[in-house]
């Protein structure tokens, strides 16, 4: 009985320690098209899939004409392949399943709960200039890696 007891302790510790570690990494599936990383991630980090619903990301693809301020137009077969590589790999977790009225990834709730301690200030630093510089603090975030342990703001 003692060795089953410990059995199952042992067990139920190590579940939770690797639920907690997953839970800051979204991680970037092992395939990302061509044209997303010719496209997307030549003028900003390639956000993992997983940070934002399906519905973010094909609102994203459907506006690139108004690309938060900029035109970022791409042609239509890049269009359908980031789309649907997107949505086969974008959240279903409850955690990012909440749509924010401008696509934004910045402007989830989630965002803001992970964030709450960051000081506005910080934000304008000119090694960070604002919230969708996801790398100037989180270093594996072109990986899908935002965890704590690993964050270092710049001065």
């Amino acid at each position: 009985m003692h060795k089953i007891t410990r059995l199952i302790i042992t067990g139920s510790c190590a579940a939770l320690l690797s639920a907690n570690a997953l839970a800051e990494s979204v991680g970037m599936p092992n395939t990302m098209p061509k044209s997303y990383t010719a496209e997307c991630a030549s003028c900003h980090i390639p956000y993992a899939p997983g940070l934002l619903p399906s519905k973010s990301w094909l609102g994203i693809m459907h506006s690139l004409d108004k690309h938060y301020g900029t035109d970022a137009s791409i042609d239509a077969q890049s269009v359908t392949e980031i789309s649907a590589w997107l949505d086969k790999y974008s959240s279903g977790s409850r955690k990012f399943s909440e749509v924010s009225p401008d696509y934004r990834i910045s402007s989830s709730a989630w965002f803001a709960r992970k964030h709450r301690e960051v000081r506005k200030d910080v934000w304008l630093r000119t090694a960070i200039k604002s919230r969708a510089n996801c790398s100037a603090c989180h270093k594996q975030a072109a990986q899908g890696d935002f965890d704590e342990d690993n964050v270092r703001i710049p001065k």
